[in-house]
């Protein structure tokens, strides 16, 4: 199979993917139990009027799903209904105009709220998982090098410890830290700083960033040290590494032309998968520091019973994990080519 063909049928799975992925999320939040118009409403003397006044604002008076063997209106119980004046077809149609509907808490539309919070995300995710990477990454090419010394004894233990500490405990044990230090404990920038200079902005921004970002790299590392350093290993152990040792070659040498590029493989698949799945996982981290982003959002949007968020945020993280698996799966080809050919 060529290249072309590969990344053709790689891209292809990915799109019906996403594609099943819409149709579920659209039905996922129509069975679950109670009125979508009071879900986001607490007030118990709402009247009837008023109910079915937010049932039309937000489209909930249309039939989900029905008529889609004729483009013409069809008696369908009591009701007349068209197939495109249904709320699977509005759905679609909103989708392809980037609009993800409206919030039932602030009445606000989904998709800028989701914008605005996805940034915040990016910025903590990004900076921790690149600092987990290479930190990771080094540990762990250090450990299998120096395999069955002091130092890899320490990196393992290091690495087991650091992975097994639930998020939500060791980030609330570096709050307590931070406070005592001196470090911002809560939010993303401090009250009052808009009209400074921009690059004080950024500056309060990054102290912000330190506790939640150490907590994610912390959380991180030692699975990324675990993972390096067993492919490590057993690339070490390979007769090829042995010949470039009887050449004489320098351990930089070994491990940039020869080791690395197929230690990586496992790596990439980790990073991948927590790539995509971090923005969800981010919940804890983000609820811990009320770091405004995604995962604050979908924690509110669970308390406030706001169901249009819900539904944004659940189709933005599995298209994330998706396409995250598609770029995983794309850098295999480039880094072992014997996977086009299988």
């Amino acid at each position: 199979m060529s290249r072309s063909q590969y990344i053709l049928k790689k891209f292809g799975w990915a799109l019906l993917t996403i594609a099943l992925v819409l149709i579920l999320n659209f039905f996922l939040f129509r069975v679950l139990p109670g009125d979508p118009a009071r879900a986001g409403v607490h007030d118990p003397r709402l009247k009837k009027e008023s109910i079915e006044a937010i049932r039309v604002r937000y489209g909930l008076d249309k039939p989900v799903i029905n008529c889609f063997e004729t483009l013409n209106p069809v008696k369908v119980g009591s009701c007349s209904v068209n197939p495109l004046d249904t709320q699977f077809f509005i759905y679609m149609k909103n989708l392809l105009s980037g609009e993800l509907g409206i919030s039932y808490h602030n009445n606000r539309p989904v998709a800028t709220i989701l914008a605005e919070r996805l940034w915040n995300t990016i910025l903590l995710i990004g900076a921790g998982q690149i600092l987990s990477i290479i930190v990771g990454a080094f540990f762990g090419m250090l450990a299998a090098w120096k395999a069955r010394t002091s130092i890899d004894y320490g990196a393992l233990a290091t690495s087991l410890v650091v992975w097994s500490l639930p998020t939500f405990w060791l980030g609330i044990i570096l709050l307590f830290w931070g406070s005592a230090n001196g470090l911002p404990i809560g939010g993303k920038a401090t009250p009052g700083l808009s009209s400074y200079p921009l690059w004080e902005q950024w500056k309060d921004i990054g102290r912000h960033m330190i506790l939640p970002t150490l907590t994610y790299t912390l959380v991180y590392m030692g699975e990324y040290m675990l993972i390096m350093r067993s492919s490590l290993l057993d690339v070490l152990s390979e007769d090829y590494i042995l010949t470039a040792k009887a050449k004489g070659l320098g351990i930089f040498q070994i491990l940039r032309d020869h080791a690395l590029k197929n230690a990586m493989l496992p790596l990439v698949t980790i990073i991948a998968i927590n790539l995509g799945f971090t923005v969800a996982g981010a919940v804890q981290i983000e609820t811990v520091f009320s770091w405004p982003g995604l995962g604050g959002a979908v924690f509110e949007a669970v308390n406030r019973r706001d169901f249009p968020v819900l539904q944004g945020a659940f189709l933005l993280i599995t298209v994330t994990v998706i396409l995250a698996n598609l770029i995983a799966d794309l850098m295999y080809s480039y880094l072992d080519p014997r996977i086009q050919a299988e």
